[in-house]
Order: C-alpha cells, then sequence, then structure tokens
C-alpha cells in the first residue's frame, strides 16, 4: 500500500511541475473585447490550421547526460503519412484526431494515432501525475484569461500528458508553448527497461509555410530516494516531429477506417470521460509494448468492426467492460 509520505510527495511533485512555468508567465491581462475575441478567432484558425494530409517525419534525439556514466542514445529518425481530422468543434473545444497509414500501395491498412484536444481557458485538465496516474489539476483561475489547454490521448483514447499555453506571434512565426508537464514514457523508450520512468516537457505547436511542427524538450527523470523532490534527472531529450501537407498516399484509407469506427471510439472516449469524472482522475495498469494494458483489445476491436466480424453495439459494449474493469480511483481521488 502506498505511504502517506509517498502521496503527500506525489501530490507536491504534480503541483510544482504543472504549476511553476506557468506562474512565471504571469496572467495575461484583459485586453478589452474586441482584441480578446480576434485572438481567440485567431487562435481557433491556427489550431485548425493542423487538420489536413501530411508526410511526417519524427526526430528523436538524447543530447545531454545529466548524470555520470550516462550514454546519450542514438538519435532515431522514423516517419510515415498521417491524416488529421477534426472530430469536434464546440468553439472554445477542438478536438483533432491523427490516422497513420502505413503499409505497401494497394495493401495500406489504418493505425489510429494519437489525438489532441484544445479546450479554451478550461478550469482544470486530466494531467498525468506519476506511474500508472492521471489526476484532475486545477488550472489557477487568474492564468486562465487567453490561454488555451492542450490534452493529449494514447491511441486507445486513454489519456496520455496535457498542458496549458497561450498562443503567441514573434519573429512572424505562430507559436504556443506549454508548461512544464509531466509525461509517461514513450513506447521507445519504455521497452528498453531503462532507468528513467517520466519525463518532465516542455510542448510546443508552430506552424509553417508548408504543414507545422510539434517539437518537445524532455528531461528524462528516474526515482531518487536521496533527494528533496524525490527525482534525479537522468538525459535531456529533444524531438522534432514535422507535419508536411502532402496527399500522395491512400488517404482514402484513412477516411474509410473513422467512417466505420468514429461511432465506436466516442463511445471510447465517453467512458474514459466517465471514469475520469467519478474517480478525480484515471488510475490504469501500462506496459511497455502496448500504453495502457487493454489498448491492443480496444484497437483491434475496432478493426473488427471494420472487417464487419463485430457489430457496433457489441463493440462498445465490450469496450466499456474493457475500461470500466482495467481502472480504479486514481491515487489522491
Amino acid at each position: 500500500m502506498t505511504s502517506a509520505k509517498t502521496l503527500i510527495r506525489s501530490a507536491l511533485l504534480a503541483t510544482a511541475l504543472i504549476a511553476a512555468p506557468a506562474l512565471a508567465d504571469g496572467p495575461i491581462k484583459d485586453r478589452g473585447d474586441a482584441v480578446e475575441t480576434a485572438q481567440y478567432e485567431r487562435d481557433r484558425e491556427t489550431i485548425l490550421a493542423m487538420a489536413g494530409d501530411y508526410k511526417v517525419r519524427f526526430d528523436m534525439q538524447e543530447s545531454t547526460p545529466w548524470v555520470e556514466g550516462y550514454e546519450p542514445l542514438d538519435r532515431k529518425i522514423s516517419g510515415g503519412y498521417e491524416s488529421v481530422r477534426v472530430i469536434e468543434d464546440t468553439g472554445t473545444k477542438i478536438v483533432l484526431q491523427h490516422l497513420l497509414v502505413v503499409g505497401p500501395e494497394g495493401s495500406e491498412f489504418v493505425i489510429k494515432h494519437w489525438r489532441q484536444d484544445w479546450e479554451y481557458e478550461p478550469e482544470k485538465i486530466l494531467a498525468y501525475t506519476g506511474p500508472d496516474s492521471w489526476e484532475w489539476v486545477e488550472m489557477p483561475e487568474r492564468l486562465r484569461n487567453g490561454r488555451w489547454s492542450q490534452t493529449v490521448y494514447q491511441v486507445d483514447d486513454s489519456p496520455r500528458y496535457a498542458g496549458w499555453g497561450e498562443w503567441q506571434d514573434s519573429q512572424g512565426i505562430r507559436r504556443w508553448r506549454s508548461n512544464w508537464t509531466w509525461r509517461p514514457l514513450a513506447r521507445r523508450d519504455a521497452v528498453r527497461d531503462p532507468v528513467y520512468d517520466r519525463y518532465a516537457s516542455i510542448n510546443r505547436h508552430q506552424l509553417t509555410p508548408t504543414g507545422w511542427i510539434h517539437w518537445q524538450d524532455n528531461t528524462k527523470m528516474m526515482p531518487d530516494a536521496t533527494s528533496e523532490d524525490g527525482l534525479k534527472s537522468v538525459v535531456q531529450e529533444y524531438v522534432l516531429n514535422t507535419y508536411d501537407k502532402f496527399d500522395g498516399y491512400n488517404v482514402a484509407a484513412a477516411d474509410e477506417y473513422w467512417a466505420a469506427t468514429k461511432g465506436y471510439w466516442q463511445a471510447v472516449r465517453t467512458k474514459w470521460d466517465e471514469v475520469a469524472e467519478a474517480n478525480g482522475g484515471i488510475h490504469i495498469e501500462e506496459e511497455a509494448q502496448t500504453g495502457t494494458v487493454i489498448s491492443g483489445r480496444l484497437l483491434s476491436i475496432a478493426n473488427e468492426i471494420k472487417d464487419g466480424t463485430t457489430s457496433e453495439a457489441d463493440a462498445i459494449a465490450q469496450a466499456q467492460r474493457l475500461i470500466g474493469g482495467a481502472t480504479a480511483p486514481a491515487i489522491g481521488g
């Protein structure tokens, strides 16, 4: 059983990482209704501009070691084709679903990839707070004005990380930068059984003439009982994901997959939301290969709908049972 001391330490760590850089940025003063409205509309246009069809390049590089004897990993570059679709837009909330199209020409298949939810001036975010746990974290009221949160979800629509920031213009470039956020290990790291077990990250999005970039500044961290906050920095990593507009692949495959499975995935999102609200967050076991322990099955059920071997109603019932059975009240919830 987790000790009270450990619970208190986890809460303090989560609060420090989520709040400190945002406080350093300070509140955005009210600029008057006309300016606020114009800024809000421009923010929306920028977020919506990330939808489209792309050739994607993923570039990951560990750089500076923070502990003696650690050897940074070699640079890793990969890529593919990705379609990004707006699946919800209420005005103050925009949801973008990423769909990877992989495989040789003529036999492509679709992998439901990550999802990003943007919310204007939210009261709270569902933040990663340590291994297997996500909790609701209040966004201070004096810091909400003009800011958007971005919550990133994993391939099975379970949460991954969340943060907030302001869209700004500088040097003629439109940028959004998050506060410091906790993030669980990506599978590329988790499968190596590394010494670190989480990232402290700043997340950025910027439009480009040919699309947009998503870049991350990740401090990979490990438990350390001798340090004041219980953690030690191991190595810095820089990740640059480049999305260049491109439709010279089987875009129809992505849209066909989504048309067949969107009802199922909407029900899955709703179930995750219900669990988070009921439990004060989400606690679910993760494994290196797949993310959550139910991720693989939730994805295969969607493929069964598309293939016609499972009805949508049966698929939704299965998914709801899986999520309900695998989750428990979040620590502190």
